[in-house]
Formats: structure tokens, C-alpha cells, sequence
């Protein structure tokens, strides 16, 4: 068995993880991520693994609330509690750029 992942496999998992790796980083994980890798394969090795199992291994039938119409918030009582806003909406700022 190999002892660790070759240098394009760990800047695949870096690029796929939108990380910048050092030499010295990519010379680590070539060998971390390897040793994850190889105690997740050991899941193939347990004795009687059925997938039925994964799916769901107990009989509990979780029950979610039940939606419930309530009394609407006052709009103009709302936004006195709101840093920025622009008419009716609620300003916030952006989390989502355009960087890839």
C-alpha cells in the first residue's frame, strides 16, 4: 500500500477545498491525507456490512412540529430594531463574491 497521495492529488482536494498550499503543506498531507484515507477504507473491512443499516438502524419515526399561523410582526416596529434598511427590506451585507 502506498504511503502517501501523489502531489497532484492533494492540489486536486486543495483546489476542489479553494485552499493556497505551501510546498511544505503539500508535502505534509501528501502523507496526512493518506492515513485519513486508509482508516476510512478500513469501513470495507467490518464484518457483516449492510447498507440496509446505514440507511437508518433504528425504528424511531421522528415526528416534526406542526406549522402554526400566528400574529404578524409589525413591520414598521421590526425595522426600528435593524441597523440598515431600505424601505421594507432589511439590508445586510453581501457573503457571497464572485472569487473562484
Amino acid at each position: 500500500m502506498e504511503e502517501k497521495l501523489t502531489k497532484e492529488e492533494v492540489l486536486h482536494v486543495a483546489k476542489l477545498a479553494r485552499i493556497k498550499l505551501t510546498d511544505e503543506e503539500i508535502e505534509k498531507y501528501q502523507v496526512e491525507l493518506k492515513k485519513l484515507l486508509n482508516e476510512v477504507e478500513k469501513i470495507n473491512e467490518v464484518k457483516g456490512y449492510d447498507e440496509d443499516i446505514l440507511i437508518a438502524p433504528w425504528d424511531n419515526n421522528t415526528e416534526t412540529r406542526k406549522d402554526l399561523v400566528g400574529e404578524m410582526l409589525d413591520a414598521k416596529e421590526v425595522l426600528k430594531n435593524v441597523p440598515h434598511h431600505s424601505g421594507n427590506f432589511i439590508e445586510v451585507p453581501a457573503v457571497i463574491t464572485e472569487e473562484a
